[in-house]
């Protein structure tokens, strides 16, 4: 009962606290709309965004007619749009009406002149590969017209030197055959992705949620210096309440804080970002008592083995950004090496994280047991160092 009195107690100066406050409840939700947004597009394993190709050429061609005509296909997400003159298509790029304006120059194909690929601002990705599409189709075409005047150029010397070769037959059936690859039918399998994707927004709101929650740790380790500075911890110790409890208690308060912090964050994400958080809330809420549990343990840690209020708020600061660093709060872990992955395994944001993303797309209780056992060991590891610093430190 003492315990729940010195951790309410805490929770409420937590609450009092407005920089308290706009860090821990404001500040994830707005990094989530942040974020989320600004990758929006980029996750989510949805297909490539349609990109207007704008293309102007003066003279039309085989080459000119092929290229454009490559480009058009189906399924490249890219719409063609024909332009009538030079003049038009930079009126189309300044309006913002294409988002890449393609020049091809007069003998296009059969020179060196190569073609102009003009993106506009933003669209650099798509006019990279709209560029090497351009340069694919093009070598190919002229390693197809190399070969076809060789094999012209023998037979004629086979001609020459008195074989009968009907040079309009082998003309036609050499045709005849590279076009019946250029336009072969091929059967593509598409092979549906190992796990369903998260949204950019439900990715960065779990990320920003493990995040902020790690910040407890920090948080915890101030407070107790706070109390230590303030003599408040001096005349808790006066009274009969033993050491045990008063280390209970702060226990308690960063877990009660760190579920205030949560819900708020969930609820505000949900009605107001709609973001789907799964169709399991007690999922969420199971992974969220041991990672908040783990998170309590990491406060203990940060006051065990700092010696002041400023020590603990560096060391808290720098911890909190390199654990969300390699635990994938701020860039999803896809992205990282393999080493650095492994690394992640080790992290308790980690395990919060991906165990979230896991619940938003539908996911066994079976596979939750592992990350919560991962917490739950890291927890309690780490409240037993510092609780045997701290008894001394105290006492």
């Amino acid at each position: 009962m003492k315990s729940l009195l010195i951790a309410v107690k805490d929770a409420k100066i937590h609450l009092k606290d407005r920089k308290a406050i706009l860090m821990m409840i404001i500040m994830p939700v707005l990094l989530t709309v942040i974020l989320g947004s600004a990758l929006k597009g980029v996750m989510g394993g949805g297909s490539m965004p349609e990109t207007i190709l704008g293309v102007y050429s003066s003279e039309s061609n085989s080459m000119t007619e092929g290229v454009i005509r490559t480009l058009g296909e189906d399924g490249l997400a890219i719409t063609v749009e024909r332009a009538e003159s030079e003049k038009q298509l930079l009126d189309w790029m300044d309006g913002r009406e294409i988002d890449v304006g393609v020049l091809l120059p007069d003998g296009w194909g059969s020179d060196a002149d190569r073609a102009v690929v003009m993106p506009i601002s933003g669209q650099e990705t798509a006019a990279t590969l709209i560029q090497q599409m351009i340069e694919t189709f093009a070598q190919l075409s002229q390693a197809i017209s190399n070969s076809t005047t060789t094999i012209m150029t023998e037979a004629a010397l086979l001609s020459e030197e008195g074989d009968m070769l009907d040079m309009v037959a082998i003309q036609n059936e050499l045709i005849a055959s590279i076009e019946s690859v250029a336009y072969e039918q091929r059967t593509y399998v598409s092979e549906p992705a190992e796990e369903e994707s998260v949204s950019s927004m439900q990715y960065y709101a779990a990320a920003m949620a493990a995040m902020f929650l790690l910040f407890n740790s920090m948080a915890g380790g101030k407070s107790f210096h706070q109390e230590r500075r303030s003599e408040t911890l001096s005349r808790l110790k006066m009274t009969p309440i033993s050491i045990h409890t008063i280390l209970v208690g702060k226990f308690i308060g960063t877990c009660l804080f760190a579920w205030i912090q949560f819900l708020i964050f969930i609820g505000a994400t949900h009605f107001l970002l709609k973001v789907d958080w799964g169709s399991s809330i007690l999922q969420i809420l199971f992974i969220t008592f041991f990672y908040i549990f783990s998170v309590a343990g990491l406060a203990m840690v940060v006051a065990a083995f700092t010696t002041s209020e400023k020590m603990a708020d560096v060391v808290g600061s720098m911890g909190v950004q390199v654990l969300a660093l390699l635990g994938g709060s701020m860039l999803p872990l896809s992205l990282f090496p393999e080493v650095m992955r492994n690394i992640a395994t080790a992290i308790p944001n980690s395990w919060a994280l991906t165990s979230y993303t896991s619940i938003m797309t539908g996911t066994p209780w079976s596979t939750l047991w592992l990350p919560s056992g991962v917490l739950l060991g890291i927890g309690t590891v780490a409240i037993l160092i510092s609780s045997i610093r701290l008894n001394r430190r105290v006492a």
